[in-house]
């Protein structure tokens, strides 16, 4: 059912955490009882709050009594104030000055975009370490006004925001280690690398659902741009397509874990050529598409990319051959060997003093070849008893006594021999 328009912040948290919708539990974590609130507050002692208020799809314009704010919301230290109606950064101001201890706010799909945010207003974020602001359209002005006045900001969420561009901030954001930028439109890595510039100690860079071209940057240049960045999500990434710029991730002094799906480059793989390809070209990282890559995964992928590329033609071989040829020497092709059942088998089928040479299929049970042996031998399936002798069994010929059994179960082979007696009455 749709919340109605023009709720404040205030009004939503005393219905949803009134003892009729939200009772007071006892016990470590279950909620903190708030009985200290403003002279004449016709909610005193009634709210139970816990210290994670959850207010998203409210309907949520405004922040109301900013005296009962912070009387109720001393000890919260989570907001989700995401899907609400709320487009004055003023208003978001006030309920967040009023909640001293906020360390995560998440404002997603509000139309913020509407409202200009000010440096003042800002300022009531200080102490905010993960922020939220996904599908609010939030300008690269607002972006940089949060960052010089967040001194503390850790993770910053930027997605669903239809940005093409990055606007560089006129100061570096020294604290923030973890962007999560995904499902924006950002093609040209000159955008991407203005992130690397205003974000020095980036220690994850989550960039999927863009449509990012090749990655244009010297290695010297790459290394000083992201000297601390640690993980990568190029999910999806639309332009790549060519493995030059899967080696340039190596680039990345300290770069362990890489995401690397969805991508052209590696649609005509199968399953298994992707991921040995790419953990043989990234010596560094330890995860791969969020699962370990092991010591042994990794020689395994060295060496089968070494006999990948060895009938390759000289030009065509890249550079990372010659360093595995040097680590493990020139590897013999491994011999080619087919594992699937054989079907069918040429055999020969003993009747009385006749021998006829046939070929059976071996996906057949013993009934079936009964019914297929029936006009050589001129006789019923009921009266028909088969022997199958491995030719090199030491103990004699087995009786086939089971109908459904599958011939294939035996084992046989070319030259075996079948042996077909009448049943004695």
């Amino acid at each position: 059912m749709d919340q109605p328009s023009g709720r404040s912040f205030m009004q939503v948290l005393c219905e949803k955490y009134s003892p009729e919708n939200f009772p007071y539990r006892r016990g470590p974590g279950m909620g903190v009882h708030v009985p200290a609130t403003p002279q004449g507050s016709p909610m005193k002692d009634r709210l139970n709050l816990p210290s994670v208020l959850v207010l998203n799809s409210c309907g949520i314009t405004c922040a109301g009594d900013e005296n009962e704010i912070a009387a109720f919301c001393a000890h919260v230290f989570e907001l989700d104030l995401s899907d609400n109606k709320l487009e004055d950064w003023h208003e978001v101001s006030k309920i967040v000055s009023n909640v001293p201890h906020l360390e995560f706010l998440n404002l997603s799909s509000n139309p913020l975009s509407l409202s200009v945010l000010e440096r003042s207003c800002a300022g009531s974020f200080a102490g905010v370490r993960k922020l939220v602001l996904n599908n609010s359209k939030a300008s690269w002005e607002t972006v940089h006004t949060i960052l010089q006045e967040l001194p503390d900001l850790e993770e910053l969420f930027l997605c669903l925001n239809d940005y093409e561009t990055v606007s560089c901030s006129p100061v570096c954001c020294q604290s923030l280690k973890l962007l999560h930028i995904t499902d924006n439109n950002l093609q040209d890595w000159t955008e991407i690398r203005k992130l690397g510039i205003m974000f020095p100690s980036l220690d994850t860079l989550i960039l999927a659902n863009n449509n990012l071209t090749t990655i244009e940057e010297s290695e010297d240049s790459l290394a000083r741009l992201f000297p601390n960045l640690r993980s990568i999500n190029l999910h999806k990434s639309a332009g790549l397509h060519c493995w030059e710029d899967i080696d340039k991730l190596n680039s990345f002094p300290k770069l362990e874990e890489v995401k690397l799906l969805g991508i052209p480059l590696l649609q005509s793989y199968t399953t298994e050529e992707r991921r040995k390809l790419l953990i043989a070209r990234l010596p560094a990282i330890t995860k791969l598409n969020g699962s370990i890559v092991a010591d042994g995964e990794r020689e395994d992928s060295e060496r089968f990319f070494i006999r990948y590329y060895m009938e390759f033609p000289e030009e065509e071989v890249p550079f990372r051959y010659h360093e595995l040829v040097t680590k493990y020497g020139k590897l013999e092709p491994l011999a080619v060997v087919d594992l699937r059942p054989q079907s069918s088998a040429k055999v020969e089928v003993h009747f009385q003093d006749k021998v006829e040479e046939m070929s059976i299929r071996l996906d057949q049970t013993v009934a079936e070849l009964k019914k297929h042996l029936k006009t050589v031998v001129q006789l019923s399936t009921s009266n028909m008893l088969l022997f199958y002798l491995d030719q090199e069994a030491p103990f004699g010929p087995e009786e086939m006594k089971y109908s459904s059994r599958a011939l294939h179960s035996y084992g046989i082979r070319d030259g075996d021999k079948i042996y077909v007696e009448p049943r004695m009455k």
